[in-house]
């Protein structure tokens, strides 16, 4: 019988360290990303565009689905001193991140070919973007409203799209555009990048 064994302890803590200082240099690459943040002429100054799923759906790939989900956590962690909206915005940061790299990874841990990764990104996509109007209407706006009336947020809204004169039409207007395109830029840099990093995140050298 042949021992296929031979290295377990040992191999399996070496597997488990270099896993974490991965996550944990994603992590620190999706804290940067996120504080490089940048708004859009055609959106309410508030909403924000930045690339830090990138690494977070990089690390679900490359390491599992549960390190993704733990570099949305610990970036907005990073970034909850740093806060603009009481923790809200890091809340819902972190909550349409998970939903987005999650998806994503428990599909391409499946099988791992460039095809359902591809999927895998394409459900993240649609998943984060569905659940996107969901957080933001029940979550993030009524968190919004105790220090801001509602007027004055749909009046943001109003003025660049003039029916969008309730929360749940410009969330729909917005919001869920915006978190779909995000998505979509992610999804292309990784699909782009993944292959070139990959050896160098599972630490295995290239044939």
């Amino acid at each position: 019988m042949t021992n296929t064994s031979v290295s377990s302890p040992a191999e399996a803590r070496r597997i488990s360290v270099r896993k974490i200082a991965v996550c944990a240099l994603m992590s620190a690459m999706a804290t940067i990303l996120m504080f490089i943040s940048f708004g859009l002429p055609i959106l309410p100054s508030y909403l924000k565009v930045d690339f830090s799923e990138l690494p977070a759906l990089l690390a679900s790939f490359a390491l599992g689905p549960a390190y993704g989900v733990a570099v949305c956590l610990i970036k907005n962690l990073f970034n909850l001193p740093a806060t603009t909206t009481g923790g809200v915005g890091e809340l819902c940061n972190f909550l349409l991140g998970a939903l987005f790299v999650l998806p994503a990874g428990i599909l391409y841990r499946r099988k791992q070919t460039r095809k359902t990764a591809l999927i895998g990104m394409v459900a993240g996509t649609l998943v984060m973007a569905f659940c996107s109007f969901f957080v933001n209407l029940f979550i993030v706006y009524p968190a919004y409203m105790l220090i801001m009336p509602e007027q004055a947020i749909v009046d943001m809204y109003s003025i660049l799209v003039p029916w969008a004169d309730e929360i749940w039409k410009g969330i729909l207007v917005f919001n869920v555009p915006l978190t779909l395109g995000k998505g979509i830029l992610d999804s292309v840099l990784t699909f782009l990048l993944y292959k070139h990093l990959s050896p160098i995140l599972k630490g295995k050298a290239r044939a």
